[in-house]
């Protein structure tokens, strides 16, 4: 099965659902993104932050206040969604319960004059890959609500003139212990289908273990776009340090000493960062507490903290403690035993990032 090739860009986009207001609000500020065909994309952010508009825009669901969209430099804007060739899987499943597992996956081929035989041949390709060959005769209102999810799924896949699928936090209906499984499949069909996958989400999880791309988003902006690792290690903003990560990143107020080094309570603490060109002297370090270890023979970037926490989670242990007004998380290995009292902490120079007005020095 074989799917057209096609790049989905966003030119220019901004988006208001009050235009005629002599201030509008925007729930989306100006961009401008390119999805490339076969990529997967997650869009992460917390409610209300723009990342179902957006989606609803590529859909065309609705229409960007200003700017295009542009499926291989071919301008859709003003196309409706049933022109765009696009396939939108939403948060609850939409499907004809009346219908059996078959029919539902058939339905959008037969209302586009497919032959019976096409019909048959598309149906079992996706409903093996979905693994619903054997509920193929089932009424759908049987099923579960994973399964239902699938024949939503499948009811874009099915078609092959779709060139991206877009999910609206597709599997919040869905058992925890079922939510793996089935990013897992999404991730199948992508390799097989190669169709451009994007999904909207909430959760980090999910982006992190479905995504090749991130798109972070907050109150309407993009603040970063890239690889988890990148999220991860080098946040751009602090949002993003704070929304990533489970705990989120270590962010201390600091004051800067020299081109490479900053004060850290009464410690100095070296970095990799040239800090000669930011006037203002005041800035964040931040630390992931992946990256901080207890100290054995390290000489610099140590500091002293009396531990307030320690936290098992069967894999690791959560040290919480305290350097005078400052908390610091470090995660190390559960074998590890750990003094309830005072203990040195090393944050390895190369590890730093650098805040300045709440965004990275590079």
């Amino acid at each position: 099965m074989e799917y057209p090739m096609a790049k989905i860009e966003l030119s220019n986009i901004s988006h208001t659902y009050n235009p005629k207001d002599i201030n509008p609000t925007y729930a989306l500020n100006p961009f401008s993104m390119t999805w490339e065909n076969g990529k997967r994309y997650a869009i992460l952010g917390p409610s209300g932050c723009g990342k179902t508009t957006m989606l609803n825009i590529v859909s065309g669901l609705v229409k960007p206040s200003k700017g295009k969209i542009l499926f291989d430099e071919n301008d859709v804007t003003d196309l409706i969604t049933e022109e765009r060739n696009i396939a939108q899987v939403f948060q609850f499943p939409v499907i004809y319960n009346t219908m059996t597992v078959y029919d539902n996956l058939a339905f959008p081929l037969r209302c586009r004059n497919f032959t019976d035989q096409k019909i048959e041949e598309r149906v079992k390709s996706v409903s093996d890959t979905l693994r619903l060959s054997s509920f193929l005769n089932s009424p759908a209102r049987k099923l579960t609500a994973d399964q239902k999810q699938l024949i939503s799924l499948g009811r874009g896949l099915v078609r092959e003139d779709v060139v991206g699928v877009l999910m609206d936090e597709p599997l919040t209906v869905i058992d925890p212990d079922l939510k793996f499984r089935l990013r897992r499949n999404l991730k199948e069909i992508n390799e097989q289908y190669k169709t451009t996958l994007v999904y909207v989400t909430h959760d980090q999880n999910e982006a992190m273990t479905f995504a090749d791309n991130i798109i972070v988003m907050d109150q309407g902006e993009i603040v970063q776009v890239g690889l988890p690792k990148d999220l991860f290690e080098k946040p751009r903003t602090t949002f993003v340090g704070y929304f990533i990560g489970s705990p989120a990143m270590n962010l201390f107020n600091s004051e800067i000493l020299s081109d490479n080094s900053l004060k850290f309570n009464n410690d100095t603490i070296k970095t990799r960062t040239d800090l000669s060109k930011i006037k203002n002297k005041n800035v964040k370090l931040g630390i992931r507490s992946e990256f901080i270890k207890i100290a054995t023979h390290q000489k610099e970037n140590v500091v002293s903290v009396k531990v307030t926490r320690v936290e098992d989670f069967g894999n690791f242990k959560l040290i919480t403690g305290k350097a005078g007004d400052l908390e610091i998380k470090s995660k190390v290995e559960r074998e590890i035993p750990i003094s309830t009292e005072e203990l040195k902490l090393h944050l390895p120079a190369e590890k730093c990032c650098i805040y300045s007005d709440e965004k990275l020095v590079n």
